[in-house]
């Protein structure tokens, strides 16, 4: 009989479809991130001369007098601000607020970019996000001097809005708090790519210039002593992902349905070749074994004998083991209570002596 059991080679075929299917995902998944990174690294670096680094305000910041200390973890940024420093953080999501609070008391001024709701309701409370557009052109509108110094600038990011005390420029996109802490959007004004686009040089000046010590403050996501918030990964992965795992979900229900689908009532179809039943019967017995089912192998080998000896003993399909055994011990004089009703073997000699004993069992009846 020929095996049924798996090989490499059956199951290759059955999962090569899933797995060209995941390989086109991952290749797909890993040139979409490719195609986004826009090569920017060293984002608001001050020693960073990409078109995303600050190498450029930071020489502009030097030539005007003012000392630059850039730091990349809390407690050397803690030891460096006193009053008369200016603090910038490039990006306060990777500090905790608490400690943003700290480092804010002990400057003269503070500039923070970029800085989420979360961070805003410990840091700053009353200060909302209203919105995020695009870096464009866009006029102060406003009476913070800086602003109005500069003029036009290059800027976007989110937007902010404070219920009081609070005075927002570019459309929001600058808010200045009590004349000493300012947020921005976004560091667009303060790249190298865009720091010479209308009045962007001017206002980063007049921002981070203000004292003779900037100390400019770039986190690290492993400084330990940040003390970031922990965030669920589902606040990690961008809107993107989570949307697309939304469809991958639904195409796989989608298949799912499609492969379950039943187009209408079981056909019945011959069968492509004819099996011998001694062939079926071997292997199902080759099965029992396998799995060691003696018990399971007795039952059937009982039932068919019974339903072999009810004809013979003039009996009906529904008789009742009782009636059973009275006709035969009425046969043969013997009790095979124990032979057809009995216990069920525990190995395989005793299986092939019950069968034995079933086979000696119809002789007699058929014979008496």
């Amino acid at each position: 009989m020929t095996t049924v059991s798996p090989d490499a080679r059956r199951i290759w075929l059955a999962a090569r479809a899933p797995v060209f299917i995941a390989v086109v995902l991952l290749l797909g998944a890993v040139a979409l991130v490719l195609a986004r990174d826009d090569g920017n690294h060293g984002a608001l670096d001050p020693g960073s001369a990409d078109p995303g680094g600050s190498r450029a305000l930071a020489n502009l910041l030097a030539q005007q007098g003012v000392r630059v200390v850039p730091t990349h973890s809390l407690p050397d940024t803690a030891a460096a601000l006193d009053d008369g420093t200016t603090l910038l953080v490039t990006d306060p999501s990777l500090v905790g607020p608490a400690q943003l609070g700290q480092l804010r008391g002990r400057a003269g001024d503070a500039v923070f970019v970029g800085p989420g709701q979360d961070v805003l309701d410990l840091l700053l409370p009353g200060v909302v996000v209203r919105g995020q557009n695009d870096a464009s052109v866009r006029s102060p509108d406003c009476t913070v001097a800086a602003a109005v110094a500069a003029g036009n600038a290059v800027i976007g990011g989110l937007e902010y809005a404070a219920h009081e005390r609070g005075r927002p420029c570019y459309g929001g996109s600058l808010l200045q708090i009590t004349g000493s802490t300012t947020l921005l959007g976004d560091g667009t004004p303060l790249t190298n790519a865009r720091l010479g686009d209308e009045g962007n040089a001017a206002l980063a000046l007049r921002l981070l210039g203000r004292h003779g010590t900037l100390v400019w403050y770039v986190p690290s996501p492993g400084d330990p002593a940040a003390a970031v918030p922990q965030r669920s990964l589902t606040d990690l992965l961008p809107r993107g992902w989570l949307f697309g795992a939304i469809q991958l979900a639904i195409a796989a229900v989608l298949f799912a349905l499609w492969r379950a689908r039943r187009l209408g009532p079981v056909v019945v179809e011959p069968l492509p070749v004819v099996v011998r039943s001694a062939e079926t019967t071997e292997g199902r017995g080759r099965l029992y074994r396998r799995s060691c089912s003696a018990a399971h192998a007795a039952g059937l080998l009982r039932a068919a004998a019974i339903e072999r000896l009810l004809p013979v003993l003039g009996l009906g399909a529904d008789a009742e083991p009782a009636a059973v055994l009275t006709a035969i011990g009425a046969r043969t004089g013997s009790d095979a209570r124990w032979l057809l009703y009995g216990p069920a073997p525990d190995d395989d000699a005793s299986l092939v002596r019950l069968a034995d004993e079933l086979d000696r069992l119809e002789r007699e009846v058929r014979g008496s």
